[in-house]
């Protein structure tokens, strides 16, 4: 306001020539509510963490994806094998085909002991003994090929299976390394990433599902770091003095987890002078604005706070000091 003051004194002296009127656009500064932002750090994390377990014991043979890979869901990322088990199903498949041997031998027992019972030359008796031996092998035939069905389902198991979609982001063990039923084989970042912000707790009480944050760009001048998410969750738990928060970002990222980026969180509003940045020019490493005065303009320097994104405008600039409610702006 001084410095406003200084420079209008001088127009009035003379000592500073005002600009003749031109038909250029105006601007009338007003004071509007501007959201606060608070700057805080996230990080980029996934949603779910899910580990790729191994379900059964045994040497790992193969290993298909390294740290960084991307896999879906149901994917086999590596295959567990157990010689044990290979041996347990050569021993049920001898054991199947002898009594595959004794059901077919009960059967034509039975047959012959139907057609001697038909002619009157032997007791019924004997005929029930002979179908109770092809009942008895026939079950013990069914018995032996369920173990193996069981045993060939735990070589199945051998292959371990992405439970989610998404990014490995560890891989604990090497081929040749022996494993227990339930080990990570992998770890598994699930694709869908969120920001994790984690806010002083000074700040808990103003925060709410479905606040807006901002992302910061590259340079805060650009259109293109705008970028804006909503708050999803806010955990009930504070840690070490902070407030946990999960936000929602499209394209926030896939393949880094624990990046660190910085935001803006909008907590509160507050009372401004935001004019559109085409206002503002710079000379000589200060920044002016041209002020109309009655039927000329002159320029006056003033200091610019933070880039205001959001609304109607992508362009406009929070004005600290060197202009006043009312003034009226001129395009340069």
């Amino acid at each position: 306001m001084r410095i406003l003051s200084a420079y209008r004194s001088l127009l009035v002296l003379g000592l500073l020539s005002a600009y003749p009127a031109l038909a250029a656009e105006t601007f009338v500064i007003e004071a509007q509510k501007v959201p606060d932002e608070k700057p805080v750090f996230a990080t980029i994390e996934s949603v779910n963490v899910a580990p790729a377990r191994a379900r059964i014991g045994g040497t790992v043979a193969t290993l298909t994806v390294k740290q960084g890979d991307r896999v879906s869901r149901g994917q086999v990322i590596a295959s567990i094998g157990d010689e044990k088990l290979a041996l347990q199903v050569g021993a049920l498949d001898a054991q199947i085909a002898g009594l595959e041997a004794e059901v077919a031998q009960a059967q034509v027992d039975l047959n012959l002991a139907e057609n001697l019972l038909a002619g009157g030359t032997i007791a019924r008796i004997r005929v029930d003994e002979a179908r109770t031996a092809f009942a008895v092998a026939t079950n013990s035939l069914r018995a032996r090929t369920a173990e193996r069905g069981v045993l060939v389902q735990q070589l199945k198991e051998g292959s371990v299976l992405a439970p989610v979609s998404g990014r490995v982001l560890q891989v604990p063990l090497t081929p040749g390394a022996v494993v227990l039923a339930g080990e990570e084989i992998a770890v598994i970042a699930q694709q869908d990433y969120v920001l994790r912000l984690r806010i002083p707790e000074r700040h808990a009480r103003a925060l709410a599902v479905g606040d807006t944050i901002r992302l910061a760009g590259e340079g805060e001048d650009t259109t293109n770091s705008e970028r804006f998410g909503t708050i999803r969750l806010i955990y009930p738990e504070v840690q070490d003095g902070r407030v946990v928060a999960d936000a929602l970002l499209a394209g926030v990222g896939d393949y880094f987890v624990g990046e660190r980026v910085p935001v803006f969180l909008q907590s509160a509003e507050r009372t401004a002078f935001v004019v559109p940045r085409s206002y503002v020019f710079t000379r000589y490493g200060i920044d002016y604005v041209r002020l109309q005065q009655g039927s000329g303009a002159v320029d006056v320097p003033v200091q610019l706070g933070r880039m205001v994104f959001g609304g109607n405008s992508h362009q406009t600039v929070e004005i600290l000091s060197g202009v006043r409610a009312g003034d009226r702006l001129v395009s340069p």
